[in-house]
């Protein structure tokens, strides 16, 4: 793990504002570890410039806080929603993880590039879309 950390991966505003206890497992801190080393650190080299986690692991308690949806794969430590800072530039980095093609199980444009949600997990879906 080279540019993230598990505690920028689990950090939340909302768990300590509501005092929800969002500490990770051993086996979410393992999937956390495989999302960054297969999809965020490869996408931060190649970008070149840091990439900010909003989101990234969630207990259910904090999910259902923040309006996740119920199978969120937030709660499985495979998901972060990610922003390079703006939307133009999240815009590019959607299409640098299309480019380099990284294993992500589902790359998601959210809200016009408000940020971008990128997961890993043992499904390999390779879905991109959008949600507006």
């Amino acid at each position: 793990m080279k540019y993230f950390t598990i505690e920028e991966l689990t950090r939340s505003t909302t768990a300590k504002l509501r005092e929800i206890d969002n500490t990770p497992s051993q086996q979410v801190i393992a999937n956390l570890k495989a999302l960054v080393l297969n999809v965020l650190d490869p996408l931060r080299q190649a970008w070149g410039k840091p990439i900010r986690v909003n989101s990234g692991y969630r207990c259910p308690e904090l999910n259902k806080a923040v309006g996740g949806v119920p199978a969120s794969q937030h709660m499985l430590g495979e998901a972060a929603d990610i922003t390079a800072g703006s939307r133009a530039s999240n815009r590019k980095l959607y299409s640098l993880i299309k480019q380099l093609d990284l294993p992500v199980d589902q790359a998601i444009n959210e809200k016009d590039f408000g940020w971008i949600h990128v997961s890993f997990g043992p499904r390999h879906r390779r879905q991109y879309f959008a949600i507006r």
